[in-house]
């Protein structure tokens, strides 16, 4: 199955903070707050949620399409991920911004303070999806991911005009779309990802139901956290998959990305929504074990593996 892939492309600076951040904040004084975290180290890594799952698909044996704006700054990152197996021939270059960075630093019990410059990203909208899946030999499916807004907007009517099945994957994005343009995303996906409090945010900014969101769309994925993921589809029973353990968790930025990764390669080699899940899980484990986003080994024969000792042999 051949998918493109759309969405930021960034810089990932990963901080980690030895302390509590919940603690850092003051009740009663968060009307004016000036933090400063001293943290214990830096890692600077390659990410964005579009290049992350383009990493992972082919990894897994894929050549997905990466369809993104960065800068004249990506000339290296963009050689390793052609290097992995990512077609990286849609991906337009700004003459004026360098690529979005994405700052974040993380306690120890996963909690997150985080900024993202979108730079390049936000000439993503001029990028025409059409020409470039006509330029690529076309797409069996193309993942919307979260990038500039117009952008999104942009590509997924260009899928709905082309007749190639799309994945709404808005997940950052929800916060700052209104339940129109969140609709628009949405309403006809093959696919849609959130995690909990996605859903949530969309359910309660599009005015829809649960049940009138899955009349819309294909399969509806959520992801749980360490509870692992839910798949949907209407008038059928929910498919709820554990996560897979993981011994020492080292970062969690990426690891939606990875599970969508595995989610995907799976549907291209036609495995049933459990199986699917499994996968996403799987690889989603490898990446939270990792410090950056495209730093985790996966082969097919390893996820195989790994799913038996998860999952068992069934």
């Amino acid at each position: 199955m051949r998918v493109a892939i759309t969405g930021s492309v960034a810089t990932d600076h990963l901080m980690t903070f030895p302390g509590s951040i919940s603690d850092q904040f003051v009740a009663g004084s968060l009307d004016h707050v000036s933090l400063s975290f001293l943290v214990d180290d830096l890692e600077v890594r390659d990410g964005g949620v579009a290049a992350n799952i383009a990493y992972g698909l082919a990894r897994l044996g894929h050549r997905p399409l990466l369809v993104a704006a960065v800068g004249a700054d990506f000339a290296g990152y963009g050689q390793r991920l052609a290097a992995h197996g990512v077609d990286v021939s849609g991906v337009h270059v700004s003459k004026e911004r360098h690529t979005a960075r994405f700052l974040c630093t993380t306690d120890p019990s996963g909690n997150q303070i985080a900024s993202f410059y979108a730079g390049a990203m936000t000439e993503a909208a001029g990028i025409d999806l059409a020409a470039v899946l006509r330029a690529a030999g076309g797409a069996d499916l193309a993942l919307i991911g979260a990038d500039d807004p117009a952008a999104m907007a942009r590509h997924t009517r260009a899928c709905r005009e082309l007749g190639v099945p799309f994945a709404a994957d808005p997940s950052q994005q929800l916060a700052t779309l209104d339940g129109d343009r969140i609709r628009e995303l949405v309403d006809g996906a093959d696919h849609l990802f959130t995690n909990e409090y996605e859903r949530a945010l969309l359910l309660g900014k599009t005015g829809w139901s649960a049940e009138e969101t899955l009349n819309r769309v294909g399969t509806w994925i959520t992801t749980l956290g360490e509870k692992g993921s839910r798949v949907e589809r209407a008038g059928e029973p929910a498919v709820e998959v554990p996560a897979v353990a993981t011994a020492a968790p080292a970062d969690p930025t990426g690891v939606g990305d990875a599970y969508r990764a595995g989610y995907l390669a799976a549907l291209g080699a036609g495995h049933g929504p459990v199986r699917r899940a499994q996968t996403g899980s799987v690889v989603a484990a490898l990446a939270l074990a990792r410090v950056g986003t495209q730093t985790y080994d996966v082969t097919p024969d390893q996820v195989s593996e790994l799913i038996r000792r998860a999952y068992g042999p069934a």
